[in-house]
């Protein structure tokens, strides 16, 4: 049976003209419905119709695939134009740009150098292979091939990627100084080695050893996000090392150098082919500091010696081991306010910084409080030290005078109490007392009952001298200020005072539950116990005016910046914070008794001067206080001593102390008489400003 087609396919046009159609169609300029097979309306038979009864009409799909030819051939024209003509000049620049690679060229900070010229903080520069951390995450196999070349294992490199110190969008450090040869295998095979960099650095350096001075020096790290945004258009990079704590984070914008740029021309896989430009990096300036090396060193030793024999003996009056969780040492220049000497402890090696700090060894550093500066950020009670504050309130105001003499009989009560025996009486340290004391005397012998008595004085007669009258001689000595020290993260030390009761008990209730203020608290705070805490430079700068006869300076560790040639930038001279009245008639009573804690047999710090000390007090006389200062209950109490020598004209503040470290004559005082016999022996020579600046290469 023949199939008969539907006269819908019946054709009405010639063969050729039924070829050409769909050709001929396609011109936009032809009217529509010359041919059969052009597009029409749609009718109802087209809708109800088969789909094999209805004819293609390709002329459609033509114009589209048309179109869309003519409208990309369109852009592509105009994209080229552009390229060719309107951005000309930026494509030929980028085109250049593509075979030329700008590399930084980094600056060698300053160095850091004592008083006397010996070099603290040097450089050393090398040639550091770094790996990026997500390229390592990529390439695995390249971690393996660099651990079989460094002679790191997988572990290792694992650790130093998952140091915290480094940005992990970051190349991190593997190599800190890369061998001549494994330089050029890694140059070599460059793609083999995706991730893999070879950076030209420079380092620090602690010729005396990285554990000297740690806190007052600081160490250098890696730049974080917000160090970097902090800093715009500085000249900071993203792989930039800075100070991050110490006289490196303090002098930051001296010592960091100006970064030179290297431009060099590659080929398509990276290889260096030539230098097209160079721009020599500039080294940073130095800085000369008021601190003597061997006293520095000196001082350290003596401060973990302390410490550590302190947790060894047993305390005979507590019959327990002392904690002694940390202190400080502190050596001033009472004439203008110098830093000779700072030392903190616990301790770490600044060297640790430079060869790479484990994640573990951070931790455990953290944990003990390594890294805190104890010299101006612990806050201790300040205990009997404080009883040269209390003197002279009592001598400026005139409510007793020096000569006056009380019985210490060991305990003092209140007059007029009427709480009952706990409440009305308080306990001097020796419970026999100290017998018949002026105000030398009881500076000497350390009398409680006796300064017990004036807080009672001063408490008595607010109406005459006002509500603080020894806080306000303490905030005259700095007790309660920064004393802007040239150091970062200074805290500031507190008077226990009404206000100051209030105030903490706003800021932690349950720390500082008591709000109120009675006259047991005034007893308390006239000789340095109840709330108040002070840094140990505080206290040292107290003395420190006292001992120059009331002129209060700014502590300084930095003397000048010079640059690389030896030429002064900047020099820091005393600078005065404010003054002490301390006429003949204050001072001569109290300065007799200071002596006396040294010199007299029944001294609270003779002993320690007899063994640890080998000068003549008569030749170098020193004048100092002990402390022992209350912590809470069931704890052992801060150690404390602070003196000045040689008197009449003090050259030299030194002050120890120990947090729970007992008492202050056994634990403290010994390393005040060490740095004193080092001293006697060792004279502090005149700043020397000595020029150059030398970067050893490796």
């Amino acid at each position: 049976m023949v199939r008969r087609k539907s006269w819908r396919a019946r054709s009405t046009a010639p063969k050729f003209a039924r070829w050409w159609a769909p050709w001929y169609t396609l011109n936009p300029l032809r009217g529509r419905g010359r041919r059969i097979n052009e597009r029409r309306s749609v009718g109802l038979r087209d809708l109800v119709a088969a789909p094999g009864e209805v004819r293609n009409r390709p002329d459609v799909r033509w114009r589209v695939i048309g179109g869309a030819f003519a409208v990309m051939l369109g852009l592509l024209v105009t994209r080229l134009f552009f390229l060719q003509v309107v951005d000309h000049d930026a494509s030929l620049a980028a085109a250049k740009n593509n075979a030329l690679r700008t590399s930084v060229v980094p600056a060698s900070r300053g160095e850091i150098r004592d008083r006397t010229g010996v070099t603290l903080v040097g450089n050393v520069t090398t040639t550091e292979l770094r790996l990026s951390y997500a390229e390592a995450l990529l390439h695995p196999d390249v971690k393996g091939a660099l651990a079989e070349l460094t002679g790191k294992s997988n572990a290792e490199l694992d650790r130093i990627l998952g140091d915290l110190r480094y940005d992990r969008y970051q190349p991190i450090p593997i190599l800190l100084d890369t061998p001549a040869n494994l330089i050029e295998y890694l140059t070599l095979h460059r793609s083999e080695f995706p991730g893999v960099s070879l950076v030209r650095v420079s380092h620090r350096v602690y010729p005396l050893g990285g554990a000297v001075a740690p806190h007052l020096l600081g160490y250098v790290g890696p730049i974080n996000g917000d160090e970097l945004a902090s800093r715009p258009n500085m000249g900071y990079q993203m792989d930039s090392k800075i100070g991050k704590a110490g006289i490196e984070s303090f002098y930051e914008t001296y010592l960091r150098g100006i970064d030179g740029k290297r431009t060099l021309r590659v080929d398509r896989r990276g290889n260096i082919l030539d230098t097209v430009n160079t721009s020599s990096a500039k080294v940073g300036n130095s800085l000369v500091l008021n601190v003597d090396a061997g006293l520095q060193k000196a001082l350290d030793g003596y401060l973990e010696s302390s410490i550590l024999r302190t947790r060894r003996t047993i305390d005979g009056r507590s019959g327990v081991y002392p904690p002694a969780p940390n202190g400080a040492a502190i050596v001033l220049d009472p004439r203008n306010g110098h830093v000779l000497a700072m030392s903190s402890y616990p301790s770490y090696d600044l060297s640790q910084f430079v060869t790479g700090l484990s994640n573990k060894t951070f931790q455990s550093l953290l944990s003990t409080g390594a890294f805190n500066n104890f010299a101006i950020q612990g806050q201790y009670t300040p205990g009997s030290t404080f009883k040269l504050i209390t003197a002279t309130a009592m001598l400026q105001t005139g409510i007793q005078s020096a000569s006056k003499v009380i019985n210490d009989k060991g305990t003092y009560k209140v007059p007029g109490c009427l709480q009952g025996y706990h409440g009305c009486v308080f306990h001097g340290d020796e419970a026999e007392g100290s017998g018949y004391v002026n105000l030398s005397r009881a500076l000497t012998v350390s009398s409680d009952v006796y300064f017990y008595q004036l807080g009672y004085l001063f408490w008595s007669q607010t109406g005459r001298y006002g509500l603080t009258p020894i806080q306000d001689v303490a905030a005259n000595y700095g007790l309660d200020s920064p004393t802007q020290i040239d150091l970062p993260d200074e805290n500031v030390g507190r008077v226990d005072s009404p206000t100051v009761r209030k105030a903490l008990y706003a800021e932690a209730p349950k720390a500082f539950p008591n709000v109120d203020w009675f006259t047991g608290d005034n007893l308390q705070m006239a000789f340095g116990q109840g709330s108040t805490a002070v840094t140990p430079l505080e206290m040292a700068n107290a003395f420190a005016t006292f001992a120059n006869g009331g002129t209060r300076y700014a502590p300084e560790v930095v003397s000048a910046v010079v640059d690389a040639r030896g030429k002064v930038i900047q020099s820091y001279g005393p600078k005065v914070l404010g003054h002490v009245s301390l006429p003949e008639r204050i001072r001569g009573p109290i300065l007799q008794g200071l002596l006396g804690v040294v010199s007299s047999p029944d001294g609270t710090a003779n002993y320690p001067f007899t063994h640890y000390a080998n000068f003549s007090l008569r030749d170098f006389p020193v004048a100092g206080k002990t402390g022992t200062a209350s912590n809470a209950a069931g704890q052992e109490p801060n150690a404390w001593f602070v003196a000045f020598g040689p008197v009449p004209n003090p050259k030299y503040v030194v002050l120890c102390v120990i947090g729970k470290g007992g008492y202050g004559a056994s634990s403290a005082a010994p390393v005040v008489a060490q740095a004193f016999d080092y001293l006697v022996r060792h004279p502090v020579k005149p700043v020397h400003i000595a020029p150059a600046i030398k970067t050893t290469k490796s």
